[in-house]
């Protein structure tokens, strides 16, 4: 080998060096200032009230505030793309969903991200089954008396927290299972949805368990029945879909996602992050009085390989619903 060409081999390495070194340091500055959590919904639905519940806690944990942001509208995609198009440098995260990242990917032709190349998908923090719920002057006193009634006008009407959402699909599913048209009036976000069906403007509505629950418990909503398999421990009145003789079964979930190409460190150290609040006693105990169950474990890799089955889940139902945006 050359002179010159041995002592660029031998400079290389004390050359590259530092720049290395950088790399885990940076990471370990991590976070330099408060975190941006972005929810792609109006605050109010279920997606908001997991984002702040975890919020709090993992700004504990990192050092810096995790300030949730609620940027709503087209079934959750503005907010993701508006993640999928920060830099990822970690201070900007997605509270990533079931409609996000499963039904508006199928649902929407120009979606302005691609949920699974433009992501870094860090944990999954919670599932929760769907609850059938009315005004408290609808007619119906239970799900037997409402499946009546659909069947017998043709047709129900549901508020839905947008269209596409997993609570939009869990009720075309109950419609088809009923056989009856399903008219969906869209909102941006399960809390206006929420509104409109307890003043009466919507007769009814299919929403996660941890933003309808209190209403249920107030008497401001009626809780018909859960889209779980198993009957709610926070509502064991409530009979599910399946054993009041509809075969419908679905959960919404939401998660942590950073921008593509989040490094390493950074995921790691979030990833830890995330586990410890939900292996908190006070984090737990929390989740069970909202959602009846502890939260999920989770690693980056597995919820990585549960968002990519969820896309494959959804897009063939969103084909035999004949949804479309509009």
């Amino acid at each position: 080998m050359p002179a010159l060409t041995r002592r660029a081999a031998l400079a290389a390495p004390l050359l590259l060096a530092p720049l290395l070194s950088a790399m885990p340091a940076r990471a370990q500055s991590w976070p330099t200032r408060p975190i941006r959590l972005i929810v792609p919904f109006a605050p109010g639905g279920t997606t908001d009230v997991m984002a702040r519940l975890v919020a709090e806690r993992l700004g504990a944990q990192l050092g810096q505030p995790v300030v949730v942001e609620n940027r709503a509208g087209a079934g959750a995609t503005i907010g993701a793309a508006a993640v999928a198009q920060a830099a990822p440098d970690g201070h900007v995260l997605a509270m990533s969903n079931s409609t996000s990242h499963g039904v508006s990917p199928a649902l929407y032709p120009a979606i302005p991200y691609d949920a699974m190349r433009d992501f870094t998908h860090v944990a999954l923090v919670a599932t929760s089954p769907s609850v059938l719920v009315a005004n408290p002057g609808h007619r119906a006193r239970d799900f037997a008396q409402f499946a009546a009634m659909a069947r017998e006008a043709g047709e129900i009407d549901f508020a839905v927290a947008g269209i596409g959402t997993s609570s939009h699909l869990a009720g075309i599913r109950l419609g088809m299972a009923l056989g009856v048209k399903v008219n969906a009036v869209p909102y941006r976000g399960a809390g206006p949805a929420l509104t409109d069906t307890i003043a009466g403007v919507v007769p009814a509505m299919l929403d996660s368990l941890p933003s309808a629950g209190p209403h249920i418990r107030s008497g401001a909503l009626r809780g018909l029945a859960v889209s779980s398999a198993a009957r709610s421990a926070r509502f064991p009145d409530l009979p599910t879909l399946r054993e009041s003789g509809v075969d419908v079964v679905s959960a919404a979930w939401f998660g942590l996602s950073g921008p593509a190409g989040l490094p390493p460190a950074i995921v790691a150290r979030l990833a830890e992050a995330v586990r410890a609040v939900l292996a908190d006693p006070a984090t737990i105990a929390r989740f069970e009085e909202l959602l009846g169950a502890p939260p999920p474990e989770s690693t980056p890799e597995a919820f990585t390989r549960f968002v990519q089955a969820e896309l494959a889940s959804f897009a063939p139902i969103v084909r035999a619903a004949g949804l479309t945006p509009g």
